[in-house]
């Protein structure tokens, strides 16, 4: 009898196609609930999901033939990771296909923010741009800035690396400092979080989302950076408290934002969306053609390895 596998989310015709070659193949519609979920994978051993989807304790626990999770995206988050190690469900995640467009659309929110491109896009989409002026719409330099990464992993690493093009010092501060020879190919000076926040006129969060860090970045730490600084988030939206960051916004305490993530997507409080001085992205982050077809093709994988009875590769539990 062939295994079943649930997907929650199309995840392209062809990487599903070749899970179909190992395995029955169940792709829910648009708009499924989570106990028509919870149908399927009663009778099913395997599920690929992703980071949208909320794979708690009570969904895990009415499905005990589950033995395998197979997670579209690096973050895991919204998995319950205990309850799946005490009922002995593998799950996977798909690290490193990812690094380097969440690294470009950083940067593509960090020029956005300081040069005031969404906001003149705007003003000259709706026909109130009146002419060059001197003094009109003056936005921050980038080059020979200071960059303040927090997280340096994989992603923030290569937000580092392309800030060598700008001629910026960065500054970093990471739940584990890199090695020596690391830092000085970076051009990275490890410094604690306050100095990162206190320094930087640019700070860009790469940090995973866990209980130590939700609301890492408060009205504390917002208020630590200096007013002329940016908050971008590319990592995930709960990292920073979304209210203190409008409050932050809105009181002139920093310059300005950048976010892909919100602290309840799809929902973004209609304050932070009337503020100009704000760059709103949907979650882009890997959303280039490439990307998204290689974690399709690793999630895929896993599954496939698991199926033929192997250890499948980038396993968290």
């Amino acid at each position: 009898m062939r295994p079943r596998v649930v997907v929650t989310k199309d995840i392209g015709k062809e990487p599903l196609a070749r899970l179909a070659k190992h395995a029955e193949v169940v792709l829910l519609p648009p708009g499924w609930t989570a106990v028509e979920l919870i149908h399927h994978l009663q009778t099913s051993e395997a599920l690929l999901c992703n980071v949208t989807d909320t794979i708690d304790k009570a969904l895990l626990r009415a499905c005990p033939g589950l033995r395998m999770i197979s997670n579209y995206g690096v973050g895991f988050n919204h998995i319950d990771i205990a309850c799946a190690r005490e009922q002995q469900i593998i799950v996977t995640n798909t690290p490193g296909v990812l690094t380097e467009a969440t690294a470009d659309l950083t940067w593509a929110l960090l020029l956005d923010v300081s040069r005031r491109v969404s906001e003149g896009d705007r003003l000259v989409r709706e026909g109130k741009w009146a002419g060059w002026e001197p003094l009109f719409m003056l936005g921050r330099e980038v080059s020979g800035k200071c960059l303040g990464i927090i997280g340096m992993g994989r992603i923030g690493q290569a937000v580092a690396q392309r800030a060598k093009g700008f001629r910026m010092p960065v500054i970093y501060h990471s739940r584990r400092r890199l090695p020596e020879e690391r830092e000085k190919e970076l051009g990275a000076q490890y410094v604690d979080l306050e100095q990162c926040l206190s320094e930087a006129d640019y700070v860009s969060i790469h940090c995973p989302y866990t209980p130590e860090t939700h609301h890492l970045i408060g009205a504390a730490e917002l208020e630590r950076m200096k007013p002329t600084a940016f908050l971008v988030n590319t990592a995930r939206g709960p990292i920073v408290d979304e209210t203190a960051l409008i409050k932050a916004l809105k009181a002139g305490r920093i310059a300005g934002a950048a976010l892909d993530v919100y602290e309840d997507e799809p929902y973004v409080p209609m304050e932070l969306r009337q503020l100009e001085q704000v760059v709103l992205a949907p979650h882009l982050g890997s959303a280039t053609e490439e990307t998204r077809l290689a974690m399709a093709d690793m999630a895929v994988n896993h599954l496939i390895a698991y199926f033929q009875g192997e250890t499948p590769p980038n396993v968290v539990c």
